[in-house]
């Protein structure tokens, strides 16, 4: 189970007009992508290691890294735009059909505005914060206002105040923890290409970025939506406020809202077990 899936063992490459695309591979089954989040010394391999073993048994994983995170090539673009446009690259690279698509965040994100624009890519959505709109909270929140804070000033103490505003329990930031978020985050190239996405200059434009190419924000497309789609979210969630959720819920015509209690961003981390449970029944439930 979890101890069989190493690191260095589930790594592969896709060569792309894209530069490089490495992910990780795991299991046996329908196919399921998996999309990592933003944010310093993120990685698709971080954010899913805990839970692969779980899917993997069920699915054929793909745990993709996007462009400019520090694990697959660098990118030239505005990383948001990077990421939406390796999903398709990749899916035709490795010839893969429709596929169901778990996204953390910006990962989430990125799967709502694929199923936005290509609904013959998804067949079953599932996210975890970040998508949506804030109806009733400010925005950005606490935990943006922290990661802008940290990428205009990367300092080891800024990067810790960032990842306590990630969680509802603060031990599970462990100096391992920061050890690792802090290397990738200050590697020159990834903290440059973070800057494009999280600096005060670039949320300006980010704006801009989450706009459609005709103007109209994905929030406000989330009608297009086909494919069956469940939302996960921290009840405690700093990043991302829980009532984001509340608009793709309504609007998106099959979707599903799951909160769980004491739990801030990280829902596949601080509610792990629940978390599990409630995306694999959803994921399966309409097998023969």
């Amino acid at each position: 189970m979890t101890t069989e899936l190493s690191y260095e063992g589930t790594l592969r490459e896709l060569h792309t007009d894209q530069g490089v695309l490495r992910y990780h591979e795991a299991g046996d089954g329908p196919p399921l992508l998996l999309l990592h989040g933003s944010g310093p010394g993120v990685t698709g391999w971080r954010n899913y290691r805990g839970v692969l073993a779980d899917f993997a048994e069920h699915f054929h994983c793909y745990v993709l890294e996007f462009p400019g995170f520090g694990v697959s090539d660098p990118c030239d673009g505005h990383p948001m735009v990077e990421a939406i446009n390796a999903v398709p690259t990749f899916l035709d690279g490795l010839g893969l059909g429709a596929v169901d698509i778990i996204g953390n965040s910006m990962g989430g994100v990125v799967g709502a505005r694929i199923a936005i624009a290509q609904p013959e890519r998804v067949n079953k959505l599932v996210s975890i914060g970040g998508v949506g709109k804030n109806v009733l909270s400010s925005n950005p929140g606490e935990g943006i206002k922290l990661l802008m804070e940290f990428t205009d000033n990367p300092t080891r103490e800024s990067l810790i105040r960032w990842l306590q505003s990630m969680v509802y329990n603060p031990a599970i930031v462990t100096e391992q923890l920061i050890e690792e978020r802090w290397a990738l985050a200050t590697e020159p190239k990834t903290l440059e290409i973070a800057r494009r996405m999280y600096s005060t200059k670039a949320f300006a434009a980010m704006a801009a970025a989450n706009a459609q190419a005709d103007g109209t924000p994905y929030w406000a497309q989330f009608g297009k939506i086909k494919a069956p789609t469940l939302i996960t979210w921290g009840r405690d969630d700093r990043v991302s406020p829980v009532d984001m959720g509340l608009l793709p819920m309504r609007d998106i015509p099959n979707a599903e809202f799951h909160v769980f209690p004491n739990c801030g961003h990280w829902t596949m981390i601080e509610a792990r077990d629940a978390w599990v449970s409630t995306v694999l029944t959803f994921l399966r439930r309409d097998e023969k």
